[in-house]
This record gives C-alpha cells, sequence and structure tokens, in this order.
C-alpha cells in the first residue's frame, strides 16, 4: 500500500474528501517526522514506535577502489513493531 491507497482507503472508509484525507493522512505523518526531528520517541500502541538511533562517524573504505573514506555521522529513523501488529500478522 501507498499514501495515495491509504488515502483512498481513508476516504472511502469514513466518507470524506480525497481531499480532506489527504490533509488527515498528511497531518499524521507531519506530526511523526516532527516528533522524531526533536528526538522524541513515537509510539502507536498495538502498532508500533519509532525511534531515532544515532549513529557516530567512522572511518569506511570504498569497495570499489579501496579508498579510505570519512563517514559522517548519522541519524536514522527505526520502526520496532509492537505486539498487536506481530500478533495480528502471525495469526
Amino acid at each position: 500500500m501507498n499514501k495515495s491507497e491509504l488515502v483512498k482507503a481513508l476516504a472511502d472508509a469514513h466518507n470524506l474528501t480525497q481531499e480532506e484525507a489527504k490533509d488527515m493522512v498528511n497531518t499524521f505523518f507531519d506530526s511523526i517526522k516532527d516528533a522524531l526531528e526533536q528526538g522524541d520517541r513515537v509510539e502507536i500502541r498495538g502498532f508500533g514506535s519509532f525511534k531515532i538511533k544515532h549513529y557516530e562517524g567512522y572511518k569506511g573504505r570504498n569497495p570499489k577502489t579501496g579508498e579510505v573514506v570519512d563517514v559522517q555521522p548519522k541519524r536514522l529513523p527505526f520502526f520496532r513493531a509492537g505486539k498487536g501488529l506481530k500478533e495480528h500478522l502471525n495469526k
């Protein structure tokens, strides 16, 4: 399922226009992104949680040329599935 399919499913399920459903989906995702950007953890009970993992910089190697390169520190999103989602998928 992609974002436009999610918008359509929300619109159909709750008798909304496509534009209203699109605004709701965008607000939902923007809220998650904003919370993660501020360093907060986002937990949706029964579904899962999102958090940011911090990775330190390190010396890497280009596998093609063998050249040593500096890999910059980074923050990456991490999702952990909740118990309810796991149980739903494994019933």
